[in-house]
């Protein structure tokens, strides 16, 4: 997928943020630290991640700035009510980083850590990428502490089964 202008993203990256902010607010306060083993993200470490990742890095980065990313510790924020507004926080300044950028910046070279340089709209493309991956890390962690979460676009797997035609 090529974007070529910086509606069509804010359009897009907008949807899969309403997806991804809908299973955020999911985490249960008494799991935000839990974590599947010893040395994994935990719940809250993930929904920090999302939100710091974005903003110091993939925006940073998108501005023509240097990555700022210092991790996703708790030391950013601490405490169910904290993790939230910090998210939300970060993914408000992100937001209007990318509401910045023009149509004709998407084909200028980026430099992200590492030493490499990208075409800004492969680089918002990878940010997409990353949401969704981290997305789907949620949902996994958070069906091992039984809370349900939504479908991803309205239907379960389930309910499309019962609505097609069985192959016969």
């Amino acid at each position: 997928m090529e974007i070529r202008t910086i509606a069509s993203f804010l359009d897009y990256h907008g949807k899969i943020r309403q997806r991804t902010d809908r299973v955020v607010a999911l985490v249960p306060p008494d799991h935000v630290e839990w974590r599947p083993r010893p040395g994994s993200f935990s719940l809250g470490d993930t929904v920090r991640h999302l939100a710091a990742i974005e903003r110091y890095l993939y925006a940073e980065v998108a501005a023509g700035r240097p990555s700022a990313y210092a991790g996703c510790g708790r030391n950013l924020a601490d405490g169910p009510a904290e993790v939230l507004r910090y998210y939300q926080r970060l993914r408000a300044e992100s937001a209007a980083i990318f509401s910045s950028l023009s149509d004709s910046d998407l084909q200028q070279k980026r430099y992200p850590p590492g030493n490499g340089q990208i075409t800004l709209w492969k680089w918002l493309r990878a940010l997409l990428e990353h949401e969704i991956h981290h997305r789907g890390q949620l949902y996994v962690y958070l069906g091992l502490v039984d809370v349900p979460t939504p479908p991803l676009f309205g239907l379960t797997s389930e309910e499309v089964m019962g609505m097609s035609i069985a192959d016969s």
